[in-house]
């Protein structure tokens, strides 16, 4: 089974893709902040992290980072979902090493997708 973290500090963004990805068979995995993934990444290694960028504590592009530099995280696919939609943003996000940038709001059904085509890769 297929193990994806999502990371966010909106509980109806979690709540919505938890359901969303746990319907579609795979082990869901939440975090509220950065810290908090990079925690649970020491216990479970995700296939995907669906990544804020804009949290308390950790922000996304330090957890992204932090990441990088984890040998064992490496085969990790990052999304940022973000509402920080500028060029700039997008692009530093890319430069960071993330694999996919989606925008706030989403469609789900794309997220998917996203995650889907990032899985068979």
């Amino acid at each position: 089974m297929k193990k994806i973290l999502i990371v966010d500090d909106e509980p109806n963004i979690l709540m919505t893709l938890e359901y969303t990805f746990k319907k579609k068979n795979y082990q869901v995995f939440i975090a509220r902040d950065g810290q908090e993934a990079l925690d649970l990444m020491n216990v479970e290694i995700p296939n995907v992290v669906i990544l804020d960028i804009m949290m308390p504590e950790v922000d996304g592009y330090a957890t992204l980072h932090a990441m990088k530099k984890n040998p064992s995280l490496q085969e990790c696919r990052v999304i940022f979902l973000s509402a920080k939609n500028k060029e700039s943003d997008i692009e530093k996000g890319l430069i960071l090493g993330a694999d996919a940038y989606v925008t706030k709001p989403f469609s789900i059904k794309k997220l998917l997708e996203k995650v889907e085509n990032l899985l068979l890769g």
